[in-house]
């Protein structure tokens, strides 16, 4: 299991956040979440204020933004809350899983069903952050591309 506090990335980040239901790490383009352990992690509950709080310190609604669960702890997520997400107007540029167990690995397929953008599930953190970051670079190059065009 990797923590992002004691991975080479913890430098890196903007800010860090301690909510109830866990810890959040704000980067540049994405956000690195370990949520507590035991949590039934909900829209209404713990997501709807985490994400009103980050939207307006990234002051967008989440189309820059990738966000990465690094799942340290057993706790559960409750899939179809992805719904009332999107609906209040949020988006995402990525979705990535972090599982270090084969029932988390499971579990992060049935989200993906619920998920209206890039998503991918690692079994490190490091490969999880590598993917954000070439994610992040291809969307800006493909603006680019689109601007010179």
């Amino acid at each position: 299991m990797g923590y992002i506090k004691d991975s080479p990335f913890y430098k890196e980040a903007i800010h860090e956040f301690n909510f109830s239901s866990g810890d959040y790490y704000l980067f540049d383009t994405f956000v690195v979440a370990e949520i507590n352990e035991g949590v039934l992690f909900t829209w209404d509950d713990h997501a709807k204020p985490i994400t009103e709080e980050f939207a307006h310190l990234y002051d967008n609604n989440g189309e820059d933004i990738i966000y990465i669960s690094n799942r340290v702890h057993s706790y559960s997520v409750k899939p179809s809350d992805w719904v009332k997400f999107f609906r209040n107007g949020y988006k995402l540029k990525g979705y990535a899983v972090v599982s270090y167990t084969s029932r988390g690995i499971f579990n992060s397929l049935i989200e993906k069903l619920f998920m209206r953008n890039s998503f991918e599930s690692f079994d490190n953190l490091e490969d999880a952050i590598a993917w954000a970051k070439e994610l992040n670079s291809k969307t800006e190059a493909n603006s680019e591309n689109e601007k010179s065009a």
